[in-house]
């Protein structure tokens, strides 16, 4: 059996999608999830649904691999609410790795992050300083150190991904997100957080999906670090362009001058460890863009 914990959102549905060929066990509180995305897996009994707070001890008997990708994910968040994503970021990993340990897990599959690295020269390998300039960069630092000392340990072989930013169908926050929802607001004007300038790598879900499985199966044994992006970067002003094209609109552009508390403005993360197993980048993020914004089209409409 399969376990994902955070199995009813973002990506960890999309991994639930292509994983229902084998009996998966979903773990989610669905605190900031919807079980509409795994429902019809749920329905046809291909999928199992346990609604837990992982915050508290709980089972996993039964289950050879676990995708622990429950978490809060919001670095603008992590500053206002610091202990918050402390206790579920880093208290509830080690409550998932308690729970792999009883359970004999034999591998556990960590969604880490690019912010790990903080200000770093590009494109930014594995091997590069963390850095983390965010509680939110803190917090899965921490989460990676604890999944390196069970690996050693305990023998459970183990990976952490460190995702650039994700992005497509699902995903409820990030720039795309933010600006679509303003527009959707307001017509004319485009509001545009620090001056547009910020440039990073960003990589469709679909390809994330790929990059995880493909990790998932590659890696035997010890505790691996695998950066996940694309090889370009693209800036908040070129993503702004791209969504107002394809909504059809030419907004004015106003720019807040600042940025948040933690927020990284120049990311690419050097992915040759990934491409040396197989993977190549499938869907391009001009192209991701325009079916993410399709997408969320859809959904509005749907909503009235």
């Amino acid at each position: 059996m399969i376990a994902i914990t955070g199995g009813a959102g973002f990506i960890g549905s999309h991994l639930v999608d292509r994983l229902v060929s084998d009996k998966v066990l979903v773990i989610d509180n669905l605190s900031s999830s919807k079980l509409d995305y795994i429902k019809r897996h749920v329905d046809s009994k291909r999928v199992v649904f346990q609604k837990t707070d992982i915050r508290k001890e709980f089972g996993v008997d039964s289950c050879d691999t676990l995708y622990h990708f429950a978490a809060i994910p919001d670095v603008r968040e992590s500053t206002t609410n610091p202990r918050d994503v402390m206790e579920q970021n880093v208290a509830a990993t080690i409550n998932v790795l308690e729970a792999c340990r009883k359970g004999d897990v034999k591998k556990i599959i960590l969604a880490s992050t690019s912010t790990v690295y903080g200000n770093a020269k590009i494109p930014t390998p594995e091997d590069h300083p963390l850095n983390p300039i965010s509680n939110y960069g803190a917090s899965k630092v921490a989460c990676e150190a604890m999944l390196r000392g069970y690996s050693e340990s305990y023998g459970i072989t183990a990976v952490a991904l460190r995702y650039a930013n994700i992005f497509g169908p699902r995903s409820n926050h990030g720039v795309a997100r933010d600006l679509f929802e303003k527009l959707m607001k307001n017509n004319n004007v485009l509001e545009i957080i620090g001056d547009g300038k910020q440039n990073k790598s960003y990589l469709y879900i679909d390809d994330c999906v790929d990059a995880t499985l493909l990790c998932t199966d590659k890696v035997k044994k010890g505790c691996v670090i695998i950066n996940v992006g694309s090889s370009n970067q693209i800036t908040v002003n070129e993503i702004a362009r791209i969504i107002a094209k394809e909504l059809g609109l030419s907004p004015k552009i106003k720019y807040t001058g600042f940025s948040w508390t933690g927020d990284v403005l120049l990311m690419l993360l050097d992915t040759r460890k990934l491409q040396s197993l197989g993977w190549k980048q499938k869907i391009p993020e001009i192209e991701g863009l325009k079916l993410y914004i399709r997408w969320l089209k859809n959904k509005k409409a749907g909503q009235k």
